[in-house]
């Protein structure tokens, strides 16, 4: 079983930079396309991002293509989420997911694995 841990939520201003992490454990934990997702206030959860096993593909969602930046070090079964130029829409929980069955590697598929979720707070 896959075990997933968020970190680095937290409350910045509008314009500013976060990184969020995400530390994974379990058996062939490098195998798996990541990704992350976030649920805004009132609002159903959406995936942002999402990076396959080998780190070499890349997927993000177009509304947020630019100001983010998925990345993965498997070494170290780290995930990363580096968001710039935040905004208040932005505000919202962000959970990292693992897929573990082959499907394609974006947020249309089943994601079995979930992290509890860090909390991130952009303010105007």
């Amino acid at each position: 079983q896959v075990q997933l841990q968020e970190s680095g939520g937290g409350s910045v201003e509008a314009g500013g930079s976060m990184r969020l992490s995400c530390e994974g454990s379990g058996p062939w934990y490098t195998s798996y396309c990541m990704a992350w997702f976030r649920q805004a206030p009132g609002k159903e959860r959406e995936g942002i991002a999402a990076i396959s096993a080998s780190g070499s593909t890349t997927t993000y969602r177009g509304s947020l293509r630019g100001r983010i930046n998925i990345s993965r070090d498997n070494a170290k079964n780290m995930l990363y989420l580096q968001m710039n130029s935040l905004r208040p829409e932005d505000t919202g929980t962000y959970y990292c997911a693992a897929l573990v069955d082959g499907s394609a590697c974006d947020w249309s598929s089943q994601f079995k694995y979930w992290g509890q979720g860090t909390q991130v707070t952009v303010s105007s």
